[in-house]
């Protein structure tokens, strides 16, 4: 049975103080976690209060604890690190420093604490939350607050969110900061990779993670690196020579330079450090080869925050205040989590316990165990480096005599190269012979079929567009070149990388197996389309990469617009009929208004908007931004919405317009969607591998079931496969979008944002979930 729709308009913060604080190492994000706090408190009438410098701005007090107003947090969305400022605070670890804290609060009627910051600033939290009526009876007797005071404020709220680049953090998918991290990190990368290539050389990079080798791994991931080094599984004995062979054979290839990731932790099987110079000295007298070293430090922790991050901020700082509002003296202090694409509460202290154990299992050298307590995402992505960077000789491989073939679908987009690589290395580890299409089902028509082998995908990973070549048509006009192709080069299974079409495509297919025995075989589609519209997946490869340029196009004129003074700018976003871009671009970006499809506008919507804009225009913040997607209206385009905005703000602020258009297409790949496209292709050529044995009968495969053409997509917290079949009532072919789009829950959280009165349905929020603890076993890459 549906859970009943619940909305917040019941919590109210009436006669409540929030306090908010950043504390530990500053991440990317963290300014959008406190915006979104401060916004949401304010909304829902509680008093804010920024803590600044942490914890030691907590115990001094004086003009470190402010309230403050919906103003004081414009313009720091876009802008890295924490402008509330952040501070190792050693008062903090006594008690007497806690008392401090304490009163300082008490004195404002500050009982809702928001703390934004890694394990220790955690930990910290719960321990004052733990000690708080103590404290309170304590300044009692001192004579420092009343008595009545100690009673009014008898309890203390905590809820924490975790901003660590490092994404060390057990419980959640993704901290805050580490998708910018990942940012930074990559640009560095595709930068050396040209010099490197130049020169034949090869580099060492450190990166940032003490005691988590998070960001060292998916970068690796990301960028298709040699060799790896992480805390959590050191190389095996021996390794010197196993990496030395590995490169040499990289350069008899003809590869013309060689990528190193070292995380700054990195150890050996005995616990002893690896080092990057260590590294470099070793090539260097093994192998004579020109080496670098290039260590990044706090460059990963600089810079503007990624689309991901800023989403994802919003998202907890929303239910952050949420936590706080629901809150009794019986709850424990939670923390906000990522599970897939959930915002969930866990408890803070079961994090912090199994955040604590990974460090113990490395002490204890018991490795295997410190990978699996990371989590299923991390492992997984061991695992999928494992298989696509170590190529096996010939005699390892096991011989299926399968030939898959691998084809691009509709328009391009990034990450589509970083599957198909994926695809093609995963398969010839499990023995198939690959296929290369060229130019979608038109290519394949056309007999544009090629084997393709390890080598030829190297260096894929961070290209943008497609380079197998890709083209909207559908198969249906070629049914007959398209199974004499399949007969011809005697193809078992086929995987289509793709948008809309690849999944009407795949439908066509399906349908036309009565007539065409070709058909039958197992097919399997990835979503990869910027317009995130294609059913039966929350997220398409390449939709990040669009978010990104948006959003990085919209700060360039907020900033122009600032200058300007009483401007608004009206922006054109792709997407067809599909509203994801426009409204995700719009809460990355800080916008006031989006337009979209899905939620249907009026002429008097849009006057609502222009009069919001000119009372905003009366406040500090002198500039509007408004997106609106493509196919929004037939009626009300993005000219009409100009002449009107233009007109009606008068004397008030002027207007511009700019179409996006195609450069949200291109671009190279973000770190989300390189990782996101090569794990969903080798869990997808693994499905095609099982279905394969599966549907071999007599000689030959055959498979004529509804299961063996899928669409493997993000459903909510897992990766899915689903039949194409049953995907077709799930879908509105006529405007090609999903009936059902999760996203549009988000929408109100972009109008809270910029000051909209809306209700906001809260059904999947407020529940307090335990921590999955996952003991060592043998797992498949079951979740990303």
């Amino acid at each position: 049975m549906a859970q009943p729709q619940k909305f917040f308009e019941n919590l109210s913060g009436v006669g409540k103080a929030i306090g908010v604080l950043t504390s530990g190492g500053d991440a990317q994000g963290m300014n959008a976690a406190v915006r979104a706090v401060v916004r949401m408190g304010i909304y829902v009438e509680a008093k804010v209060y920024f803590i600044h410098e942490g914890y030691q701005g907590m115990v001094d007090g004086g003009n470190n604890i402010i309230e403050v107003s919906w103003e004081s947090v414009s313009s720091i969305l876009q802008v890295g690190g924490t402008v509330i400022g952040s501070a190792r605070c050693k008062a903090f670890r006594t008690r007497e420093g806690r008392l401090k804290a304490a009163c300082n609060l008490v004195k404002r009627g500050i009982t809702n604490l928001c703390v934004i910051g890694g394990d220790g600033s955690l930990t910290g939290a719960n321990l004052f939350r733990e000690e708080w009526s103590g404290l309170l009876e304590e300044l009692v007797k001192e004579g420092k607050i009343e008595a009545s005071a100690a009673q009014q404020y008898s309890h203390l709220n905590i809820v924490g969110m975790v901003g660590s680049i490092d994404n060390d953090f057990c419980g959640t998918d993704m901290t805050i900061g580490t998708d910018s991290a990942l940012h930074r990190i990559i640009e560095v990368v595709d930068a050396i990779m040209t010099t490197a290539q130049s020169h034949q050389r090869t580099f060492v990079l450190e990166v940032m993670g003490r005691h988590c080798g998070y960001l060292a791994l998916v970068s690796a991931l990301a960028c298709g690196a040699d060799w790896v080094f992480l805390p959590e599984s050191p190389p095996e004995e021996g390794w010197e020579e196993l990496m030395c062979v590995k490169l040499s054979e990289n350069r008899a290839r003809k590869k013309r330079l060689n990528i190193i990731i070292v995380s700054e932790g990195a150890i050996d099987c005995h616990n002893n450090s690896i080092t990057s110079e260590k590294i470099k000295d070793l090539v260097v007298s093994q192998l004579g080869f020109d080496t670098r070293v290039t260590i990044l430090g706090h460059v990963q922790r600089g810079g503007t925050p990624s689309a991901f991050d800023r989403i994802l901020a919003s998202r907890m700082g929303v239910e952050c205040v949420l936590a706080l509002l629901e809150a009794t003296p019986e709850t424990p202090a939670c923390v906000v989590s990522l599970c897939g694409n959930q915002a969930v509460r866990l408890p803070l202290m079961e994090c912090v316990q199994m955040t604590q154990e990974v460090q113990k299992a490395m002490d204890e050298r018991r490795f295997a165990d410190a990978v699996t307590l990371r989590g299923r995402s991390f492992e997984n992505n061991l695992n999928t480096y494992k298989l696509l960077s170590h190529k096996k000789n010939i005699s390892e491989l096991p011989k299926s005599n399968f030939n898959v073939a691998v084809l691009n679908v509709g328009a391009p987009a990034a990450g589509m190269n970083a599957a198909v690589r994926s695809a093609v290395r995963v398969g010839i580890t499990e023995g198939h012979k690959m296929f290369a299409v060229s130019d979608g089902f038109e290519g394949f028509a056309k007999g544009q079929v090629k084997e393709i082998k390890w080598g030829d995908v190297g260096g894929w990973t961070g290209q943008g567009g497609s380079l197998l070549g890709t083209k909207r048509t559908l198969p249906a006009k070629y049914f007959d070149q398209i199974a004499e192709q399949i007969r011809s080069n005697s193809i078992n299974a086929l995987l289509v990388i793709g948008g809309f079409e690849a999944f009407e495509g795949m439908l066509e297919l399906a349908e036309a197996r009565t007539t065409y025995e070709e058909f039958c075989i197992p097919m399997c589609v990835l979503p990869a389309t910027i317009s995130n519209n294609v059913p039966g997946t929350d997220l398409s490869l390449g939709a990040d990469t669009a978010l990104n340029a948006i959003m990085e196009t919209c700060d360039r004129i907020k900033q122009s617009a600032s200058g300007t003074k009483r401007r608004v700018f009206i922006i054109e976003t792709m997407g067809g009929y599909c509203g994801y871009l426009a409204n995700m671009g719009g809460l990355a970006a800080g916008a006031d208004a989006a337009y979209i499809f899905e939620e249907q506008f009026d002429i008097r919507e849009l006057q609502a908007n222009v009069e919001h804009l000119t009372e905003k225009m009366k406040t500090t913040i002198q500039r509007g931004l408004v997106l609106r997607n493509e196919n929004s209206n037939e009626n009300y385009t993005t000219d009409f919405i100009y002449q009107l905005y233009s007109e009606e703000g008068k004397g008030v602020f002027d207007c511009r317009k700019n179409v996006l258009g195609h450069m949200q297409q291109g671009g190279a790949p973000s770190p989300f969607d390189r990782n996101f496209g090569t794990k969903i292709s080798a869990k997808a050529i693994q499905w095609i591998s099982r279905k394969l044995k599966e549907c071999y009968r007599k000689g030959r495969v055959f498979a004529n079931t509804e299961d063996s053409v899928c669409l493997l997509g993000m459903r909510r917290r897992a990766l899915v496969f689903q039949p194409v079949m049953q995907l077709r009532d799930e879908t509105d072919f006529k405007h090609r979008i999903p009936k059902e789009q999760w996203w549009l829950k988000l929408r109100p959280l972009m109008k809270i944002l910029a000051k909209y009165k809306t209700s906001y349905d809260i059904s999947d929020a407020g529940q307090l979930e335990h921590v999955n603890v996952r003991r060592p076993q043998h797992s498949d890459m079951g979740a990303i």
